[in-house]
C-alpha cells in the first residue's frame, strides 16, 4: 500500500457490524471463478436470486458489465488482467462493508490476483467458488463463438487456448457445473453459507 500524505482514513460512526445486525446477514464476498462458459454468471446470479427471496441484501458484479464501466479502459493484455481484477476486489470490499453479500463472477484466472483479493478481507469473508467444468463442456458452451477465435488466432491470450487458467489451490467450495443442475449448485452454496453462520434463515 502507497500511503499519500494528507490523505486520511474517516472511520464512520455507521459499522459493517451495525449493518449487518440491520440486515439479519453478514456480509461476504462470493468469489465465482472459472473458464469462460463454466457457468459463473449463471450460477452467481441464481444465488443471488434465492437470497433475494430470503430478504438479504446481494449484488453481483459480473465480468462484462463491468468491463462496459469501472473497467472500460483496460485491454486483455496480462496486465490489464490484473489490474480489472484488482478493481474488482477493491470494489467488493467496499460492498461488503456496506453490508451487502457480494458475488463476482470473472474469470480471475490467476492464484496470485485471487489470493491478492483474499488479502484485502477479513479471514472467512472471502469464499472461494470453483465452477469446475472441463474445456470441452465450456467450448460447447461458448454462443459468441470465442473458443472458435482463439483456436483460430483470431483472438489472443484467450483462457484455456493460449492463456493459462490457474486452478483455485483451496477454494472453500468446487461445484462441478458440468454435471450439477443448477438448482443443485444453489443448493450447495446456500448450505455453506448457512454453515458459516453468513445467514440463518
Amino acid at each position: 500500500m502507497i500511503l499519500k500524505p494528507n490523505i486520511v482514513w474517516h472511520h464512520a460512526t455507521v459499522t459493517r457490524e451495525r449493518r449487518n445486525q440491520q440486515n439479519n446477514h453478514k456480509s461476504c464476498v462470493l468469489w465465482f471463478t472459472g473458464l469462460s462458459g463454466a457457468g459463473k454468471s449463471t450460477l452467481a446470479h441464481a444465488v443471488e436470486e434465492e437470497l433475494h427471496q430470503l430478504g438479504c441484501r446481494t449484488f453481483v458484479l459480473d465480468g462484462d458489465n463491468v468491463r462496459h464501466g469501472l473497467s472500460s479502459n483496460l485491454g486483455f493484455s496480462e496486465d490489464d488482467r490484473h489490474e480489472n481484477i484488482r478493481r474488482i476486489g477493491e470494489a467488493s470490499k467496499l460492498m461488503m462493508e456496506a453490508g451487502i453479500i457480494t458475488m463476482t463472477a470473472f474469470i480471475s484466472p490467476f492464484q496470485a490476483d485471487r489470493e491478492a483479493v483474499r488479502n484485502l478481507l477479513p479471514h472467512g469473508d472471502f469464499i472461494e467458488i470453483w465452477c469446475k467444468a472441463s474445456l470441452e463442456v465450456c467450448e460447447s458452451r461458448d454462443v459468441k463463438g470465442l473458443y472458435a477465435k482463439a483456436r483460430s488466432g483470431k483472438i489472443k491470450n484467450y483462457t484455456g487456448i493460449n492463456s493459462p487458467y490457474e486452478v483455485p489451490k483451496d477454494p472453500e467450495l468446487i461445484i462441478n457445473t458440468d454435471t450439477l443442475s443448477l438448482k443443485q449448485a444453489v443448493a450447495a452454496i446456500l448450505d455453506f453459507l448457512r454453515g458459516r453462520g453468513k445467514i440463518l434463515i
